[in-house]
């Protein structure tokens, strides 16, 4: 009888065993990710990275080229970075850089955030924002050397503003001899093609702050001035600091604008000539490849320093001193333990 029930029960089992589906292994997709963003890398290492490392290396070499053949190649050592500093011009063209950058980014900034505060603020009930939001990004989809050549023809002897200039005095203003006329007219380029990308995104940051804090403020009695300085500025900051970085960085690039407008002469007495346009006379010119290396590194190590110092001048002071505070408690928790872990 027990046995038979047994094999009763055993048949049972075998059948339920039979019948249970089986289970599927899980098929894991993480590794695919992998595989889309693999171009991305790959074209990023051989078109961006390799010039990058083969740039670093050139700075050390006496190398130029003639007719496309190597004629020199030989470690120098930093020879071609004493040569870069004691040539008087670098320090010129280095002025003549900031100047035109300061010049077009100080009105940027501040008709951005004058804009980007307007536009963003709900008690002006602004209408037709979006319009205006099209028309001051229109500049920046316009190609810089179309933008260049624009403003040449309209500032050039026989362009349009010295024809209007002729018919008041008899006379016309040669802008691009001017010293003062052709940087503003570098700097005003730069500032057309960007005051509208950099309000765009101050609108973007302001309008993610939550609404409750402007609406705590008004009921607090802030006025619209407290109000920006008190709580826009202070939580824009990560944005701010992103465009002034960038900024600084496209400064320092700063090329087809002032080359196209100066036909790559950099102006009266090369007071138009940026760091760019002289890295770029060794490249087309002498082709000395190790002199335009290594001034490409110091661009590199100048630029890095200066986003440094943005960094540190626009970081949040309080949230860095408590910071400091956190870290100098944690190492006195840590001193204390070791202290006891000896007693």
């Amino acid at each position: 009888m027990a046995t038979a029930v047994n094999r009763q029960a055993t048949g049972l089992v075998s059948s339920n065993t039979r019948t249970r589906p089986k289970r599927h292994r899980s098929i894991s997709y993480e590794k695919w990710g992998y595989f889309f963003i693999a171009p991305f890398f790959i074209v990023y290492a051989v078109a961006s990275l390799y010039p990058l490392l083969t740039t670093f290396t050139y700075g050390f070499f006496e190398r130029y080229q003639v007719l496309g053949q190597d004629m020199h190649n030989e470690f120098i050592g930093f020879d071609n970075f004493r040569q870069l500093f004691s040539t008087p011009d670098v320090g010129k063209f280095a002025l003549n850089t900031f100047i035109i950058w300061i010049t077009g980014f100080v009105p940027q900034i501040f008709l951005s955030l004058l804009l980007a505060s307007w536009f963003t603020d709900l008690r002006l009930k602004l209408k037709g924002t979006g319009f205006f939001k099209v028309v001051i990004y229109l500049p920046n989809v316009i190609m810089a050397a179309a933008m260049s050549f624009l403003f040449w023809a309209l500032f050039g002897d026989t362009g349009p503003i010295n024809q209007m200039i002729a018919e008041r005095t008899g006379n016309i203003f040669q802008f691009m001899v001017s010293v003062p006329a052709t940087r503003l007219i570098i700097s005003g380029i730069n500032f057309l093609m960007w005051f509208g990308n950099t309000s765009i995104m101050l609108m973007a940051a302001i309008n993610g702050i939550d609404t409750s804090l402007y609406e705590a403020a008004s009921i607090d009695g802030a006025n619209s001035r407290q109000t920006f300085w008190k709580i826009t500025m202070p939580l824009i900051r990560p944005i701010l600091l992103y465009v002034i970085v960038t900024s600084l960085i496209g400064g320092l690039q700063m090329f087809d604008i002032p080359n196209i407008m100066t036909r790559g002469a950099g102006g009266t007495d090369r007071t138009s000539m940026t760091l760019v346009m002289y890295l770029n006379n060794f490249l087309s010119g002498t082709r000395d490849y190790g002199m335009a290396g290594a001034l490409s590194i110091i661009l590199f190590i100048v630029g890095g320093i200066l986003s440094l110092i943005v960094f540190y001048g626009m970081r949040d002071k309080e949230a860095a001193k408590e910071e400091k505070k956190r870290k100098a408690l944690r190492r006195d928790y840590r001193r204390t333990q070791k202290q006891g872990g000896l007693v």
